[in-house]
């Protein structure tokens, strides 16, 4: 193993036990965390089960399946169903014998049995070790029997991880293809959030819904659903997230440009920086809908650390978009036509061949005072059959549309602009300083929302002797930290 290092003096055979040494540790984590889950259950602390779930989350890339049997056999009595079902979900290892743990720390952890919250965790750990295996079978039977139990629970204990379950519950489904057969059950299970006032679960079943119907492109119905869906504040961040990410792609079919932009540069800033697949999809679709906006996005977009390769095709296609040629927009929609197909962009692209001919105009307008309609079909490479008929329609709507300010002369067929006055004796510079300091109060709104405080800390005034342990506690966390900080370094 490679955490085992052998010299040749050394011919004990020991290398077995010392290599199964991070066996007995990953099982201990587990307890540590079910502690913290019984702590949480009895003392109806919903923080600490989410604290739960994140420590499992960092767990996750070292469980091996004899960790699980073991943890199963801590947690959940031997007689009872669950233990019956998940064991026989988890594969067996054969190289490794309960006995290894014979070598677990010296602090031993017991928890009460018969917890739901305990048991929902099992389910839950069932189905990220399975998922990770790709089992992706024995996953949806572990799945369909969680979120049958979980429809006769009404903790609120119990809402963080139903929230986990119902996103892998449409996750391995999503995986086997088979989105359509839980759209029922995700429905029912909304409605029964609803009712329970579960609003983490209603968060995260609405977007669940959204993904299950954009998946199938059925926008009318993902916006009839968002539409008519309970609204309230946001209690997770990701799925406050993924919420506008799903609104800006809707919005976008709906020709609301606007409002589409908003949600999916919102999305793009709110996700963390770890997750750099859903901030790729995001500025994917933000720089779609700014093109569709008439709008150019800066080159530092694409320059973002991690996503140069993945938005190269959409900056191909914005240059190709900029300078207005059409020839070369065309060349690169066939170039990357399966990038686009693959990210579900292409009919987006078919749209933008109006505002690459209209650029294109925009900038013929700006280079010649006069220019004669045939002139502008053969700079803007119109190839259909009557391209000067086309060109006049094409200047005529744009000139409608304030695209251009020029006027036509239909007699001679020429297009005549006019002289471009001073844009500072316009009202475009309050409006975009108007935008600025509307963005900027937005956001400001925003990070006060989202500050966090002790539940009645206003109410409850502090004693000098709670605020000496207070500031106490504070000093050894910041000892601790900055220990920690030196080992690493």
């Amino acid at each position: 193993m490679t955490d085992v290092q052998m010299s040749d003096s050394e011919p004990q055979p020991a290398p077995a036990p010392a290599a199964a040494t991070p066996a007995p540790a990953v099982l201990h984590h587990l307890k540590e965390i079910a502690s913290v889950i019984e702590a949480g259950s009895l003392s109806k602390e919903v923080r600490r089960i989410s604290r739960a779930v994140r420590l499992t989350v960092a767990l996750r890339r070292r469980l091996a399946a004899r960790d699980v049997s073991a943890f199963l056999a801590f947690a959940l009595p031997a007689s009872s169903d669950a233990y019956a079902r998940l064991t026989s979900l988890v594969p067996k290892d054969d190289e490794m014998e309960m006995d290894v743990y014979a070598a677990a720390p010296a602090t031993q952890i017991w928890i009460k049995h018969g917890l739901p919250e305990i048991e929902i965790y099992c389910y839950l750990l069932v189905m990220i070790f399975l998922i990770d295996q790709k089992k992706y079978d024995d996953a949806k039977a572990c799945a369909t029997a969680s979120i049958a139990r979980l429809k006769n629970l009404n903790r609120r204990t119990v809402d963080v991880l139903a929230s986990r379950m119902y996103f892998y519950y449409s996750y391995v489904h999503e995986l086997t293809n088979s989105l359509a057969e839980i759209r029922g059950n995700l429905l029912a299970l909304h409605r029964m959030a609803t009712l329970h006032r579960d609003e983490l679960g209603q968060e995260t079943l609405l977007n669940l819904l959204l993904r299950n119907y954009l998946h199938y492109n059925l926008y009318d119905q993902a916006e009839k659903l968002r539409s008519k869906a309970p609204r309230f504040e946001a209690h997770s961040n990701q799925q406050f997230c993924r919420y506008l990410f799903y609104l800006g792609k809707i919005r976008t079919i709906q020709l609301e440009y606007t409002d589409a932009k908003e949600s999916l540069l919102q999305a793009a800033r709110k996700a963390p920086i770890a997750a750099r697949g859903f901030r790729i999809q995001c500025n994917k679709w933000a720089i779609i809908v700014r093109l569709l906006l008439g709008e150019i996005p800066e080159r530092t977009v694409f320059m973002q650390k991690g996503m140069k390769q993945a938005l190269t095709p959409y900056f191909e296609l914005t240059n190709a978009v900029r300078i207005g040629d059409l020839e070369l927009f065309r060349a690169v929609a066939d170039k990357f036509a399966s990038n686009f197909s693959a990210d579900r962009t292409h009919n987006l692209i078919v749209r933008l061949r109006h505002n690459v001919i209209r650029t294109g105009l925009r900038n013929i307008s700006i280079s010649y005072s006069r220019i004669s309609l045939a002139d502008i079909a053969k700079k803007l490479r119109l190839d259909s059959e009557n391209p000067v008929a086309d060109a006049e329609s094409i200047v005529a709507k744009a000139i409608r549309d304030g695209a251009i300010d020029a006027t036509i002369d239909h007699a001679n067929g020429w297009m005549v602009s006019k002289e471009t006055g001073d844009v500072y004796s316009t009202n475009e510079p309050q409006i975009a300083f108007n935008s600025r300091i509307a963005f900027c109060l937005n956001m400001h709104n925003e990070a006060v929302k989202a500050m966090r405080f002790p539940p009645n800390s206003h109410k409850e005034k502090e004693s000098a002797e709670k605020r000496r342990e207070r500031l106490q506690q504070e000093e050894e966390l910041a000892k601790h930290m900055a220990e920690e900080d030196d080992d690493d370094f």
